[in-house]
């Protein structure tokens, strides 16, 4: 059973606090990021599937590394928002069930993770329905978020947004504001804003500015290859501008011998691609603790709600109570920011 961390609310950008939950923090990390209350998400879905392509089949090593998730966050007492493509919940429909049952929110990630870019909006839409009925009926919940597979809403897949609302969704945490070969808006806002042709906030995951650009620190193979020291401090960047900070993980990050193991069973792995998708695992576990130790998470769901940001809303419900003035503007810019246009 987790602890309400829902007792307070600050109003101001994001940065509501849980007192309850920052007295049990390490001394050892800084009290102003302990504080701000962030958005741990979880992308649940098999490595081969992800990384390789649709055309692969789930295998069990999902249900062993999603476990070792929740082990985790149970520990640390933090709820996440759990992205579920639900290939892989009509496969193992007891795994979601047990992520559900530990209190943590279960939103969408599709059915079958094909990228938005290889795809019709039609097809898109019928993936998105065929998750949705999965998830209702194994939760008696709708979800309220939606990610895309591989963050593949891009300048040309912008159609998504307004099917996402059309059928229901408060929220995506689909677009990654960095310019990357295979996803990424990168003039895209870099905080939690709504769409600006439908009801729907996007919450895309954190990123730093430097050097004119934005760079991706917040979760998956960033967070795992980049030093620990560095990764921190970039979410602590984040804060400092006013932000709350959406991270991601992906459960086999923790599988030490996954990518191996997969390869044994004949799937076909590049040198370059089993480095870099095999690289500093066995450090990931320590990662996470030290992560859930220095900062506060919460879902995203309760993110939104614990700042009143809603779809359809062009402000903060009464922005006028925000304790600190030198916030207010940063804090409008949050719901009011829109995605550019085509």
């Amino acid at each position: 059973m987790f602890m309400n961390r829902t007792s307070s609310v600050e109003t101001t950008v994001g940065l509501a606090s849980s007192e309850e939950t920052v007295a049990s923090r390490s001394d050892a990390c800084a009290s102003s990021s302990r504080h701000i209350v962030n958005a741990l998400t979880i992308d649940l879905e098999d490595w081969p599937i992800a990384v390789l392509g649709p055309q692969h089949e789930i295998s069990g090593r999902v249900v062993e590394n999603t476990r070792r998730l929740l082990q985790l966050l149970s520990w640390h007492h933090v709820r996440a928002t759990f992205f579920v493509l639900t290939r892989v919940a009509l496969r193992f429909p007891e795994l979601v069930q047990e992520v559900h049952a530990a209190g943590h929110e279960i939103a969408s990630h599709g059915h079958g993770h094909e990228l938005l870019t290889t795809i019709s909006p039609r097809r898109f839409e019928q993936d998105v329905r065929t998750s949705i009925e999965v998830l209702t009926q194994l939760t008696g919940q709708r979800p309220l978020g939606y990610r895309a597979p591989a963050f593949s809403i891009v300048p040309s897949t912008r159609w998504a947004g307004p099917i996402l609302a059309d059928l229901g969704f408060r929220y995506s945490s689909s677009i990654f504001p960095i310019r990357h070969p295979r996803y990424g808006i990168p003039d895209a806002p870099n905080a939690i804003h709504r769409w600006a042709n439908c009801d729907l906030i996007e919450c895309p995951v954190a990123t730093v500015r430097a050097l004119g650009r934005n760079w991706p620190v917040a979760g998956g193979g960033y967070f795992r290859l980049l030093p620990g020291m560095l990764a921190r401090g970039a979410l602590r960047w984040v804060h400092r501008q006013g932000r709350p900070a959406v991270v991601y993980l992906h459960p086999y990050e923790l599988d030490v011998g996954g990518v191996s193991f997969h390869k044994d069973e004949g799937l076909s792995v590049s040198l370059r691609r089993h480095l870099t998708q095999a690289l500093f695992r066995g450090r990931m576990e320590h990662r996470i603790h030290r992560l859930l130790e220095c900062f506060t998470f919460t879902t995203l769901e309760d993110l939104l709600r614990r700042n009143r940001i809603q779809a359809g809303a062009d402000r903060m419900s009464h922005p006028e109570q925000a304790s600190a003035g030198q916030h207010r503007g940063a804090a409008g810019a949050v719901v009011r920011a829109s995605l550019p246009r085509s």
